[in-house]
């Protein structure tokens, strides 16, 4: 506002009879029947208020309803009040109290602040606070600041009250959840929605991923919450995190940033969710839960990127082989892409970086001085140069061990074929004794019809037979049947199977070998790899081994030159187009 400006809104100011136009504005917090009472009375008194100023010609209001007071942007009555006064459609804003305008002391600042420049005033009737006298601002900012601090209250009183409710075990919402009704302040089993529920928990804990489980309730019919057969990934993880369904009422799922934005944000810290036993029956029992709740976490690890941003990422989730065993050096994960299509029409793939694709390029930050953009610049990695990586280590620690397999075998089959034997022969021994104690009970028959025995004899020495006789069937029927021993040993396809696995002398290492010993792969510089082998099985949920600060020194380190990287390709039929000036050596390490 210019000094002429400001000399004509400040004699305006001075003369409190001039003719106004003006509006009024009120809100209310919420829509409760009484509050829209109040919000009435609010109104009418407002009119009463115009009988007192002859001067005012009223040409608008602005009602909020059911809306917050601690956030200017959240009122859109608010707001449209705001543009009007951009167009000078009025030049005096009237409203009851400081409160009702706002209980942020910065917005209240700020817009009374902006109003001014557009030469509308502000008028508080109850606090008597006009914005354009002299000391208007000073005792707004403490009419503010007393009415920030009332929300602040507010906030505190309503925690309180949730807590107490959260020990009662209320129920918040309105009970919208798949397997249940909600009747009254309980919930209430929906039997056909409580069975897909079962399946759901059952088939996880067996060992099926949330896709497979999507197809197979689309298969089988099984409808959502809405009565359709729709299914996804998404409703599948809610429903295996829910504890309702063993019982309990989980609280602290969501929680309010602070009084003054009140943005609701999804708490992702599932250790500190609060859990209630309700009064309801459980769906599925709390074992079945948690081994379900034991599976998901296995399947999830946590990461932290260049920003410090701490992501969770699905060990499983990835089906290419590469895609889940590389992890970049800023900790993000790779994905693959088609590098290129050979004359042929065979595709050739590459793996880059999850957070380089996603962030701007280091040549871009560098050339804007973005200093505070966290970047990551290495480069993708051409998958058949990983391949050339895992032969050349595996020939190296691994060797040709096909014989000490099949020898393996060899020793496999004797041990089952003596036991089979022995087998056999305990039948055989088991069998006479089971045949001698039946012919023992007929002779104590006909020996106590002939009056040799009396009748106490014959029922003591019955007894001891008949128990002796039973205990001989029972570990009779212990001893596996040798033929269906036979059958659940194919030796054949154990020795085929194994042989191929271990196999390196083929052109290529195969991804079942690949998959169960390595661990990891991270380029900690380009051209520049680090390799975690493993030789024991890693346990659910544990963290990856961190390649950027290894805890010992490589047990193997070599450098592909490029004549070892031509006569891979020769080897594997890739094409013979490979040029030394477009080649840069390979440096590779190896940790256990």
């Amino acid at each position: 506002m210019n000094n002429m400006q400001q000399l004509y809104f400040g004699n305006l100011a001075l003369d409190p009879n001039r003719q106004r136009r003006i509006v009024y504005y009120g809100r209310v917090s919420t829509e409760h029947e009484a509050q829209l009472e109040a919000l009435e009375k609010q109104m009418q008194w407002y009119e009463d208020q115009t009988k007192y100023h002859p001067n005012w010609t009223v040409v608008g209001k602005y009602i909020d309803e059911g809306i917050t007071g601690t956030l200017a942007k959240k009122r859109p009555s608010f707001m449209k009040m705001i543009e009007d006064a951009k167009q000078r459609k009025f030049d005096l804003i009237v409203t009851r109290e400081v409160c009702r305008f706002a209980r942020n002391t910065v917005d209240t600042l700020v817009l009374t602040r902006e109003l001014k420049n557009y030469g509308v005033e502000v008028y508080f009737v109850s606090d008597n606070i006009w914005t354009m006298d002299g000391d208007g601002e000073l005792r707004l900012t403490i009419m503010a600041t007393l009415a920030q601090e009332e929300s602040r209250k507010i906030s505190e009183r309503v925690r309180a009250g949730q807590a107490v409710s959260r020990e009662n075990g209320v129920l918040f919402g309105n009970g919208n959840i798949i397997g249940y009704d909600r009747v009254g302040s309980t919930y209430v089993i929906n039997p056909e929605q409580a069975a897909t529920i079962r399946t759901i928990f059952e088939l996880y804990s067996q060992g099926l991923g949330q896709m497979k489980i999507v197809n197979e309730l689309t298969r089988r019919g099984c409808k959502d919450g809405n009565g359709n057969v729709k299914w996804s990934c998404i409703k599948i993880s809610r429903i295996l995190r829910n504890a309702t369904y063993m019982g309990y009422i989980c609280y602290n799922k969501s929680k309010v940033n602070n009084f003054l934005e009140k943005k609701r944000i999804k708490n992702l810290d599932e250790d500190s969710f609060i859990l209630k036993k309700g009064d309801f029956e459980p769906i599925i029992s709390e074992a079945l839960w948690h081994q379900c709740e034991n599976i998901r976490n296995g399947r999830i690890h946590k990461y932290q990127m260049p920003s410090g941003e701490e992501r969770r990422r699905g060990t499983r989730i990835a089906q290419n082989l590469w895609v889940k065993k590389l992890r970049c050096r800023c900790g993000a994960g790779y994905n693959r892409f088609k590098w290129r299509v050979l004359r042929d029409g065979t595709p050739v793939y590459g793996y880059q970086c999850n957070y380089r694709t996603q962030n701007p390029a280091k040549t871009f930050v560098e050339k804007n001085h973005l200093d505070s953009q966290k970047y990551c610049d290495a480069i993708a990695i051409c998958e058949w140069k990983l391949d050339l990586m895992a032969k050349m280590i595996f020939d190296q620690l691994w060797g040709d061990q096909r014989e000490a397999v099949l020898k393996a075998c060899q020793m496999v089959e004797s041990c089952i074929l003596s036991t089979t034997l022995q087998t056999d022969s305990e039948k055989a021994e088991k069998q006479k004794k089971i045949e001698k104690l039946e012919q023992r009970l007929l002779n104590l028959g006909q020996m106590r019809a002939d009056g040799e025995l009396t009748r106490e004899q014959f029922q003591k020495l019955y007894a001891q037979t008949t128990t002796e006789l039973d205990a001989l069937k029972t570990q009779q029927n212990s001893v596996p049947d040798s033929a269906e021993e036979k059958v659940s040993f194919d030796l054949n396809k154990i020795k085929k199977g194994l042989s191929q696995m271990v196999d390196i002398t083929a052109p290529r290492i195969s991804e079942e070998l690949i998959d169960e010993f390595v661990e990891a792969v991270t380029p900690v510089e380009n051209h520049h790899y680090r390799w975690k082998m493993t030789f024991g099985e890693m346990k659910s949920g544990q963290e990856r081994y961190n390649l950027m600060e290894p805890e010992n020194s490589p047990v193997l380190s070599f450098t592909i030159d490029f004549e070892t990287a031509r006569q891979y390709r020769m080897s594997n039929g890739l094409p013979a187009q490979f040029r030394q000036r477009d080649w840069t050596d390979l440096n590779v390490e190896v940790y256990l």
